[in-house]
């Protein structure tokens, strides 16, 4: 009889096991490309304007011949 019992329990504890399932999500981070100009020039230019405002320029070019300029211009 006990191990009529004994063997039941094993049975009833391996039937549990098998039933209980875990899923499991991998996720990759996306990668992250940067590409940049092989060459690029990039000139600065900085214009004091003698009254506490102050000026600056900078030009960008790449290879290819694409440009962009930006301006910012900070009065103290």
């Amino acid at each position: 009889m006990r191990t009529a019992l004994l063997a039941t329990a094993a049975l009833l504890s391996v039937c549990a096991s098998a039933q209980a399932q875990t899923t499991v999500i991998e996720r990759d981070s996306p990668a992250v490309v940067v590409e940049r100009p092989a060459t690029e020039s990039k000139s600065v230019t900085v214009h004091d304007h003698g009254d506490g405002c102050v000026s600056k320029t900078v030009r960008k070019e790449n290879d290819m011949g694409d440009s962009k300029t930006v301006k910012k211009e900070s009065c103290d």
